[in-house]
């Protein structure tokens, strides 16, 4: 049985390499793939690139929480696939609503009953050259 241990001892180590958490520490915006760096363990600092969703962007604060996988265990080639912040994610959200938001508290939550509620403390600007909209507009008193 110490053989096979001794045998497997480095597939292992591989294996347990090959997915890590960690703290952001620094990100880069400017790079056709965002570039971020990790604090993954104690004494282990990653630059990664961070692979975001086609047509999502974000560019989150320094101490969010990153999962980052690295290919056959190897940490000198990882990627962030996951990053996200407890601080500031919206929470009560009804099973199959969808929120957008910011660390700020503006919101878009995709709610039940097809209802879409905007969130702005400041204001909401459409940049358009033609603005549609079917039904009613009706303004409502604070």
């Amino acid at each position: 049985m110490r053989a096979i241990n001794k045998l497997l001892a480095p597939l292992t180590r591989r294996v347990r390499l090959m997915v890590g958490r960690g703290v952001l520490s620094l990100v880069n915006d400017g790079l056709k793939m965002q570039g971020v760096q990790v604090q993954l363990l104690a004494d282990e600092v990653r630059d990664l690139e961070r692979f975001q969703d086609y047509g999502f962007t974000s560019v989150p604060h320094v101490g969010a929480e990153v999962a980052a996988v690295f290919v056959d265990g190897n940490r000198d080639h990882g990627i962030a696939i996951r990053i996200d912040d407890r601080r500031y994610r919206v929470k009560g959200l009804k099973s199959g609503e969808v929120a957008i938001y910011t660390d700020e508290g503006d919101k878009v939550v995709m709610k039940r009953g097809r209802i879409i509620e905007i969130t702005a403390g400041t204001k909401v600007r459409m940049v358009t050259p033609l603005l549609e909209v079917t039904g009613e507009i009706k303004g409502l008193q604070p």
